[in-house]
C-alpha cells in the first residue's frame, strides 16, 4: 500500500479573548470555560485528551483494484509522528496489492475479516487471518505483495510507523501474533484486544522499535472507559464501527470511519451513549522529532536519501539485490 506524504506540523494555538463590549459577553465566555472544567472533572482524568481534529476517511482507489479508506496520510492529516499511514482496506480476488517495494519504516496490518497471504523477495510466505497482526520491520529494503487468500472481502487496517534515522537501514523482520495469542481483558461491559503496549493490567509480547501502543476497544451500549497514554506521545483514535463520545462527556458523537487527533494530557475517556456496540482503536507512539521526506513507499530523514534510495532500488543493490530474480506467485 502506498501513501505520499510531507512532514506536517500541528500547532495548536491558544484563544485570545480580548475585552468584552457587555457583561452577556463576559458572563457566556466564563459558562463555557466552568462548562469544560466541570466536564473535565467527570472524565477520569485531572488533564483529559480532547479531540483537537476530526477527519472522515472516505474510499479511495488503491493497488490493484483496492479499495482503502485513508485517513492518516492525506491531504487533511498528512502526518501524526511517528504515524506516517493509516488504511481501512476493503479487497475482493482478483484485487490486492502486488509487487511493491517498502525502506525506512514499519508495517502494521490488523486483520479485521477474512485472510491475506504476504509472500516476500526474502523467501517469507504466510497468511493471516480474522484477528492476526503482522508486524513488519522493512528497514533497509523489502519488496512483498499482499493479496486476498479468500472469497468475498477481506477488511483490515494497516499503519505504517516511521523508524528513527538510527534504524532505517537495519535488516527486515517479522513478528506475527495470531488472533489466539493476543492478550485481552474485559471489565464492565468493556472489551480490549492489547496488540502492542498495555491495557486492564495486560501487556503486549510484540516488540515495538518505535515505543508504540495499539488498542482495539470494544464498548457494549452504556460502557465506557478511562484509558492512560504517556504524556509525551501523539495519539489518535480510528472508529472500526459504531458511534462515541471521545474526551469529555459532553462532546458530540462521532461515527464509524473517523480518526480523531488527539490534544496533550493524560489519557483518554469514550462513552457509549448508543444501543449499538462501538469498536475503535486507540494508536499512540513517542514522536521521533525527525526530518521526513517521503516519496512513495519510502520513507527517509533527507531528500539525499531518497534519491539514493531510489538509486538502490533502481539497480537492486544496498538491501533490494533480490530485485532483479524475484516476483510473487
Amino acid at each position: 500500500m502506498r501513501a505520499w506524504s510531507k512532514h506536517l506540523l500541528l500547532n495548536l494555538h491558544p484563544t485570545t479573548i480580548g475585552k468584552s463590549k457587555n457583561n452577556n459577553n463576559i458572563k457566556g465566555v466564563f459558562s463555557f470555560i466552568r462548562g469544560k472544567m466541570s466536564a473535565s472533572s467527570s472524565s477520569g482524568f485531572d488533564r483529559p485528551r480532547l479531540v483537537v481534529k476530526k477527519v472522515l476517511s472516505k474510499p479511495q482507489s488503491e493497488g490493484d483494484g483496492a479499495v482503502v479508506r485513508r485517513s492518516i496520510g492525506r491531504s487533511e492529516l498528512k502526518y501524526i509522528d511517528p504515524f506516517l499511514m493509516l488504511d481501512e482496506f476493503a479487497v475482493s480476488p482478483p484485487a490486492g496489492f502486488p509487487d511493491h517495494p517498502h525502506r525506512g519504516f514499519e508495517t502494521v496490518t490488523y486483520m479485521l475479516q477474512g485472510d491475506f497471504t504476504h509472500q516476500d523477495f526474502a523467501g517469507h510466505k504466510g497468511t493471516i487471518h480474522t484477528g492476526d497482526v503482522q508486524w513488519m520491520t522493512a528497514g533497509r529494503g523489502i519488496i512483498h505483495s499482499e493479496m486476498p487468500a479468500a472469497e468475498g472481502t477481506q477488511r483490515g487496517l494497516q499503519l505504517w510507523i516511521n523508524l528513527a534515522s538510527k534504524d532505517k537501514m537495519i535488516e527486515p523482520r517479522y513478528q506475527e501474533l495470531l488472533n489466539e495469542d493476543i492478550p485481552r481483558a474485559e471489565e464492565d461491559g468493556v472489551e480490549v484486544r492489547v496488540v502492542a503496549g498495555e491495557s486492564m493490567g495486560v501487556h503486549s509480547p510484540v516488540y515495538t522499535r518505535t515505543p508504540t501502543m495499539y488498542l482495539d476497544f470494544t464498548l457494549k451500549p452504556r460502557a465506557q472507559y478511562h484509558q492512560s497514554i504517556p504524556e509525551s506521545w501523539n495519539a489518535f483514535v480510528y472508529i472500526i464501527e459504531g458511534e462515541g463520545v471521545f474526551g469529555v462527556p459532553n462532546s458530540s458523537p462521532v461515527a464509524a470511519h473517523h480518526t480523531l487527533l488527539l490534544g496533550p494530557g493524560d489519557g483518554l475517556s469514550v462513552w457509549n451513549r448508543s444501543s449499538k456496540p462501538l469498536r475503535f482503536v486507540l494508536i499512540g507512539g513517542q514522536p521521533l522529532n525527525e526530518p521526513v521526506v517521503q516519496y512513495g513507499p519510502f520513507v527517509m530523514n533527507t531528500q539525499a536519501e531518497i534519491d539514493q534510495t531510489i538509486e538502490d532500488y533502481h539497480y537492486a543493490k544496498n538491501g533490494f539485490e533480490m530485485a532483479r530474480y524475484w516476483r510473487s506467485k
